[in-house]
């Protein structure tokens, strides 16, 4: 561990102020002792960094996922007061609301002998892939407007998808407070031809089955059964997300001088949240967090047309489980020292795990929680948990969104070969399918931390519960 770094529990480690220069409160992260041969010097300073924000409330948090990224470190978490506060797309990321769906189907394992690679190739038919894929929806921009605006509402009123699929979605597949004014024509431009497309990097639509059942009460509550096929679809605001935030970046930057901000990195370029500046950024940001809510549930609507007409199974027999967003920054109420108090919490590359009873939970998951999607990595578990009171109370209702790179993308692709990695997969029983050799090298899973340790120390600092592990049967990478 690095020096300086106290250990003030089983799993919770101290950043003290002074770290750097200027904090205002101290950094915590969660990690196991073993994990901890991961960490980098670089994403603590990233950490501490973040202290020094204005308004920053209690402390700057990273999940056990924590690595070295833009501004904010990857796995990082923080919260605003409304009015000293600021907002700061360095928090949120380039790809603005990437998130994660787990949809269930009422199939078993067994039902997909002899099938796994028919099924891999018609869903990498339906699901345009890739950096540059296109839709072949054509979204005019006035419609695009209203995709910004309504997120997964305005796919599910065009017949892709149910009403029930919006109640389990986070913000039900929208958030409030879009300005359609604040997304430029590049952004729109690059937007327009992509709603329903995977993108690349570490994106991916997994077909899984559920290995095993930790808690059985929460899996009966969210519908998961042991052997039951599920499917994952893991993307984000594609090129509009992008545009938004190197557009409003850029901006932000200029405003430091105009407010006196002083950053110890211009990746943390910010501006108040009741500036021009600051809501203008808010409404863009929001407007690419609609859109990949919709994004997600045209992918889901065009892969259960596939496993719908493949198997013979009803489109309403699959059913949604959850959406959860990564990326983005939201005005929430939270217990600041025994008061209700309305923050803004950014998450960059964190899941919202709020507890039982919380608010903005579907009314049918209450007694248990949110239910929280943690992916693996092509050849990895991935895991179905739920929120906790642990978590309201010490990481603004946080939790881990992944198991968090250890290996950059151009140092895998010299440590990897695609071709070795597919074959050695196949020999596991997981069907792999991407455009190029590269992108699975890049995303390899040794170039991730082990997913079930990074789950474990969640589960156990009690961030969030385990309610069923779930193994890959086929991918398709972005």
């Amino acid at each position: 561990m690095l020096q300086g770094i106290n250990m003030v529990g089983d799993f919770e480690w101290e950043v003290p102020v002074g770290y750097v220069p200027n904090m205002r409160v101290p950094g915590r992260f969660f990690l196991s002792r073993a994990l901890a041969e991961t960490l980098e010097e670089g994403a603590v300073r990233q950490l501490a960094n973040v202290a020094t924000l204005p308004g920053i409330v209690k402390y700057s948090l990273a999940m056990p996922d924590i690595h070295w990224g833009y501004g904010f470190p990857i796995g990082g978490v923080a919260a605003f007061d409304m009015t000293d506060g600021v907002v700061s797309p360095g928090g949120v990321g380039f790809d603005i609301n990437c998130g994660v769906r787990l949809i269930t189907t009422p199939l078993k394992e067994a039902d997909l002998a002899g099938k796994k690679r028919e099924l891999i190739e018609r869903l990498f038919s339906a699901v345009p892939t890739g950096v540059g894929g296109k839709s072949a929806m054509r979204v005019s921009n006035k419609e695009l407007a209203a995709v910004m605006v309504d997120g997964a509402r305005w796919a599910v009123e065009r017949g892709l998808g149910t009403a029930a699929d919006l109640v389990r979605c986070e913000e039900e597949g929208a958030m409030p407070g879009a300005d359609p004014e604040a997304v430029s024509a590049k952004a729109r431009q690059r937007g327009g031809p992509q709603v329903g497309t995977l993108g690349a990097g570490n994106h991916f639509l997994e077909v899984q089955v559920a290995k095993e059942i930790v808690d059985p009460e929460a899996a009966k509550v969210f519908g998961i059964t042991e052997g039951q096929v599920c499917f994952m679809v893991h993307c984000g605001s594609r090129g509009l997300g992008h545009q938004v935030a190197t557009d409003h970046i850029r901006v932000l930057e200029g405003a430091l001088g105009k407010y006196r901000i002083e950053v110890p990195d211009r990746q943390l370029a910010c501006a108040p949240l009741d500036s021009a500046e600051g809501r203008a950024y808010y409404g863009g940001m929001v407007c690419a967090a609609n859109y990949a809510w919709a994004n997600r549930q045209v992918i889901m609507h065009e892969a259960r047309k596939v496993f719908s007409g493949f198997f013979e199974i009803d489109y309403d027999e699959m059913r949604l489980v959850y959406d959860v967003a990564h990326n983005v920054a939201k005005f929430e109420h939270h217990d600041v020292n025994g008061v209700s108090t309305e923050v803004c919490v950014h998450r960059k590359g964190a899941t919202r795990a709020f507890g039982p009873g919380s608010p903005g939970i579907p009314r049918e998951y209450a007694a248990i929680g949110q239910p929280v999607i943690i992916p693996g990595s092509m050849g990895t578990s991935s895991f179905l948990l739920h929120g906790t009171a642990t978590a309201m109370q010490k990481t603004w209702g946080s939790t881990c969104h992944g198991a968090g790179r250890v290996l950059s993308r151009s140092k895998a692709k010299k440590e990897f070969r695609g071709r070795e990695l597919r074959e050695h997969l196949a020999e596991e029983g997981i069907v792999v399918r991407a455009h190029s050799d590269l992108a699975l090298a890049e995303e390899a899973p040794e170039v991730y931390k082990p997913s079930r340790e990074v789950v474990r120390v969640v589960h156990e600092a009690g961030l969030s519960g385990i309610v069923a592990r779930l193994e890959p049967l086929g991918v398709i990478k972005g």
